[in-house]
């Protein structure tokens, strides 16, 4: 086959792909992220929302800041959490979607 007919990949692009699945990898990170795309949230709301301890979420939060999927405002003494990248939230609900349709409609129950 001629190779002038494929496009390539370049190694960021790779790279930044497999770092946002990797995100996408981790069940309590789903969770955040899906609520995330619903409603701006405290550390403390996310905590209770999801029946997490404030320590595994700000450790989940912490990832999700540093790879730019959510972001923060500060209000007094309280960091309000919220999403940070639209395509990754799309990538999120169609595998949801997804998920729900495999298991006959049940993925939100």
């Amino acid at each position: 086959m001629d190779k002038s007919i494929h496009t390539f990949l370049t190694e960021p692009t790779i790279e930044s792909v497999s770092t946002i699945f990797k995100a996408l990898s981790d069940p309590t990170r789903i969770r955040i992220l899906y609520l995330l795309a619903e409603e701006e949230c405290s550390v403390t709301h996310i905590s209770e929302v999801l029946g997490l301890s404030q320590s595994a979420v700000s450790h989940q939060l912490s990832f999700l800041r540093n790879i730019r999927l959510v972001k923060f405002r500060r209000s007094a003494n309280t960091l309000y959490y919220s999403c940070d990248d639209n395509h990754v939230i799309s990538l999120l609900r169609q595998a949801v979607e997804h998920a729900s349709c495999e298991m006959g409609g049940e993925a939100n129950a």
